[in-house]
């Protein structure tokens, strides 16, 4: 009798690394919209005509920055998570295939 189990060790692996190429993605999003928020409020507070409006117009203006990139954040925080998951749910196939495949090499040999 042959005993295989690489296809759900070989699934176990493969989920493992999408999740990670998940995570990096996102994490290379999210770092991105860090960056280009933070030019976007040296660029606006940096202005002269920034200097001039008042600190409310200045905040406002803050903020539609901050709405256009919320979206995009939220979306990279999902993202984020459910490569968490995914590679944690890759761990345990991995381990199950492991484990399953242990049992019937003690039971037959």
């Amino acid at each position: 009798m042959q005993v295989s189990n690489t296809s759900a060790f070989t699934s176990g692996v493969n989920l493992i690394q999408s999740g990670l190429a998940r995570v990096d993605q996102a994490a290379t999003q999210i770092a991105k919209s860090s960056v280009t928020s933070d030019d976007s409020v040296s660029t606006s507070t940096g202005d002269s005509s920034a200097k001039s409006q008042s600190s409310n117009q200045q905040v406002e203006r803050l903020h539609s920055v901050d709405r256009s990139q919320q979206t995009d954040l939220a979306n990279s925080a999902v993202e984020l998570s459910l490569g968490k998951i995914q590679a944690e749910l890759g761990v345990k196939v991995a381990k199950a295939s492991d484990e399953v495949l242990g049992t019937l090499i003690d039971t037959h040999a």
